[in-house]
C-alpha cells in the first residue's frame, strides 16, 4: 500500500484525505490507519463513498465531547451530514427514525417506547431469554457437526428476543434478516436497497395495521393502541420505529455473538474464566468484548450547527463530523495495552453504545443477552472449537455492523 502523508495546514485539514472506512490488516482490531490518525492527526478529513470530506475524531475524550455537545446534530436530512451508504440514504431505517433526529422531536420519540428497555425490564426478560439460550443449544447439541454458530445460535437468539418484544412473527425472520442484510450492506445498490426498503416496509405497515385491529401486549400493539389510535403518532411514524428496533434489535447483538465467541476461542483461557466465573467476571467480559470490538464500525454520524473547536481544530457550521468509537476504545490513553482482550480490565466507560441523547437504547438488552449467551456456549460445549482455520472465517468488512459471514465450530 502506498504511504499516505498526514501533513496538515492550519485548519487540520490532510495533505491527502484517506479513505473512511479503511481497510483492516487483523480482523479483530479497527483499521492501523486509525492509531497513526489517532496519534498525529486526531481530527482530520477523510473521503467518503460519495466524495465528502467529514472531519473523522480519533481521541476518545475528544468523541465523548462530540457526541455529548448540543452543537452537534443528528438529523440526517442536514447537509453536510455524513451518511454512511447509498442504502442508507434510500432506505428508512435511520434517516426516518428518532435516532436521525434532534431534541425535542428524538426525546418525544424516545419516551414512547424507553420503558420497554430499562434496566428493570430488560432483567424481566431473563427467564425468556434463558429459554431460548438453552432451546437452540439443545438443538445444536441434537444436530450435525460442524455446524455454522451464526446460523444455529449468534442470529437466531437476538431475533427471537427482538420479535417476542415487537410483537413481530419469528417464522418471518429469513424475510426481514434479508432486507436487514440488503439495508446495512454499504456496497449494496440503489435498486436492491430500494427494494429491501420497500419490502419491509410494506410488511411492517400490513403487521401495524393488524395491532390497531386488535391489541396485543408487545411494544408496536402498545405503539398503535397507545399512540397511533389517539392521534399521538401517525402510522409511518410508528413503522420507523419498528424498523429501527427490528434491524437494530437482532443485527448488532448477533455479531457481537459471533465475533465476540471468535475472540474467546482465540483465547482459551479467558474464555474459560468467562465459562467458569461468577457474574462479575462475565459482566466483565462482556464490556471488555464491546470495547474491543465495536462493531459498529464507521463511526457516530453527525453534522455541527455551529462552529465549534475539537482538537485544536475549528469545525464550521455544515460539517459533518464522524465520531470514531472504534478508534476511541482503543485509546492507549485511557486503555491501557487497548489492543489486547483481558476480561478482567474495567472497561465500562466504553462508548460501544455512543454516549449523550442518542446513546443505544437498547445497551440493557444487549448486555443482557451477551451475558447469558457467552457462559452458556462455552458450558454446553467446552471443547468448543473452529471447525476450519481461522484465516478461512470471512468477515463482514463491507457492513455497517461488523462480525463474521459465518463461524463454522465443533466440539
Amino acid at each position: 500500500m502506498t504511504p499516505i502523508s498526514f501533513a496538515t495546514g492550519h485548519d487540520g485539514q490532510t495533505a491527502a484525505e484517506p479513505a473512511y472506512p479503511m481497510a483492516r490488516t487483523c480482523p479483530f482490531d479497527p483499521p492501523a490507519e486509525l492509531a497513526r490518525l489517532r496519534a498525529e492527526n486526531p481530527v482530520s478529513r477523510v473521503r467518503l463513498w460519495d466524495g465528502s470530506s467529514p472531519w473523522l475524531i480519533t481521541r476518545y475524550e475528544d468523541v465523548r465531547r462530540v457526541l455529548s455537545d448540543p452543537r452537534v446534530s443528528s438529523e440526517t436530512d442536514r447537509p453536510g451530514y455524513p451518511i454512511q451508504s447509498e442504502a442508507l440514504r434510500i432506505g428508512r431505517v435511520f434517516t426516518r427514525s428518532f435516532i436521525g433526529m434532534d431534541d425535542p422531536e428524538h426525546a418525544r420519540y424516545r419516551k414512547m417506547i424507553i420503558s420497554d428497555f430499562t434496566a428493570r425490564s430488560t432483567e424481566a426478560l431473563r427467564p425468556v431469554v434463558d429459554k431460548l439460550v438453552n432451546d437452540l443449544l439443545d438443538a445444536m447439541e441434537r444436530g450435525p457437526r460442524p455446524v455454522d454458530l451464526v446460523e444455529a445460535f449468534a442470529l437466531p437468539l437476538p431475533s427471537m428476543v427482538i420479535c417476542h418484544m415487537l410483537g413481530v412473527p419469528y417464522p418471518d425472520h429469513d424475510f426481514f434478516q434479508s432486507c436487514s442484510r440488503a439495508l446495512l450492506d454499504t456496497t449494496a445498490g440503489s435498486d436492491a436497497a430500494a427494494r429491501a426498503n420497500d419490502e419491509l416496509w410494506k410488511y411492517l405497515t400490513g403487521l401495524m395495521a393488524v395491532k390497531e385491529a386488535e391489541p396485543t401486549d408487545d411494544i408496536l400493539g402498545r405503539l398503535a393502541q397507545r399512540y397511533i389510535l389517539t392521534g399521538e403518532l401517525s402510522r409511518d411514524d410508528a413503522v420507523c420505529i419498528a424498523t429501527l428496533l427490528l434491524v437494530a434489535g437482532h443485527e448488532t447483538t448477533a455479531n457481537m455473538i459471533g465475533l465476540g465467541t471468535l475472540a474467546l476461542l482465540e483465547h482459551p483461557e479467558q474464555a474459560a474464566e468467562v465459562r467458569d466465573g461468577d457474574t462479575a467476571v462475565v459482566k466483565s467480559a462482556v464490556e471488555e468484548l464491546l470495547r474491543l470490538l465495536t462493531v459498529l464500525h464507521s463511526g457516530r454520524r453527525r453534522v455541527a450547527l455551529e462552529d465549534i473547536e475539537i482538537g485544536g481544530v475549528t469545525i464550521r457550521a455544515g460539517e459533518g463530523i464522524i465520531a470514531a468509537s472504534e478508534s476511541a476504545n482503543r485509546d492507549p490513553s485511557v486503555f491501557e495495552s487497548p489492543d489486547e482482550l483481558d476480561i478482567r480490565r474495567d472497561a465500562n466507560h466504553h462508548v460501544a453504545f455512543g454516549l449523550g441523547a442518542h446513546q443505544c437504547l437498547g445497551q440493557p438488552l444487549a448486555r443482557l443477552e451477551l451475558q447469558i449467551a457467552y457462559p452458556a456456549l462455552l458450558r454446553r460445549f467446552p471443547d468448543l472449537h473452529l471447525a476450519v482455520p481461522l484465516e478461512e472465517i470471512r468477515f463482514r468488512d463491507k457492513m455497517v455492523v461488523y462480525g463474521v459471514q459465518e463461524l463454522p465450530v465443533s466440539w
